[in-house]
């Protein structure tokens, strides 16, 4: 049977706010950007968050990663559902909602390369973005995915998708304070991730050289352990 609304449809469409580090030190917690080529009206030559309209029949998870992939060549080990944008006006296409998704990506596995409609693809520090002009709500929602962001570094060891598989805890620390955009006190941020067992060692790091002291001990996510402690509602509050 044949079912007709009375409804105006507006378009759906998603965006994916992709997050990444550059582990030169300190850490930059850096956000995947595409620059809008020729073929992409409104906004032609603005930077945006990569996105784009969701196919008929198609799931919404399946649409956010698609159009990561086809704008990006990035394809994130992690991604979830951010926020709906649907503010009359918010495209001048029309009446036009978007879907927002927020993802995390190391970035030492990612060869970024503009393609489809986008014109350009570059990681940019967060700290920079008021120096551009975005596209569209752009700016609204990457402040919402910057403060989800900074709320799930306070009870998940948000660092299994960042860093690379194996690091040390300097290196974790780094990682949650370029996030937060403030210090950790060392002490009770280490006691606070070690009773959680979330991490397990992995070894040592040769250090080329007299420097004195011993290497860094080097560790792992147990991502069993991690999933577990989910599951039994256990908070990190890092």
């Amino acid at each position: 049977m044949t079912v007709t609304y009375q409804y105006p449809r507006p378009s759906v469409t998603v965006d994916v706010v992709i997050f990444g580090l550059d582990m030169t030190a300190p850490p930059v917690l850096n956000v995947l950007l595409i620059r809008r080529g020729r073929k992409s009206e409104p906004y032609y030559d603005h930077w945006a968050i990569p996105g784009g309209f969701v196919n008929k029949d198609e799931d919404l998870d399946v649409a956010a990663r698609r159009e990561a992939v086809e704008e990006t060549h990035a394809n994130p080990t992690y991604i979830e559902q951010l926020k709906t944008f649907g503010a009359p006006g918010r495209d001048p296409r029309g009446h036009v909602i978007s879907v927002a998704y927020m993802a995390l990506v190391r970035t030492s596995e990612m060869e970024i390369q503009a393609d489809d409609d986008a014109k350009e693809v570059a990681w940019w520090p967060v700290d920079d973005l008021s120096k551009i002009q975005l596209a569209f709500d752009h700016a609204e929602i990457l402040t919402v995915a910057l403060n989800r962001l900074r709320s799930k570094v306070r009870w998940q060891p948000i660092g299994i998708d960042l860093l690379p598989e194996v690091f040390s805890l300097p290196e974790l620390q780094q990682v949650y304070e370029a996030i937060l955009g403030h210090p950790i006190v060392r002490r009770t941020w280490r006691r606070r991730v070690a009773a959680y067992g979330v991490l397990v060692p992995a070894g040592s790091r040769r250090i080329v050289g007299d420097f004195g002291g011993r290497p860094p001990d080097l560790w792992r996510f147990d991502r069993a352990a991690y999933e577990a402690l989910l599951k039994e509602g256990g908070e990190f509050e890092l």
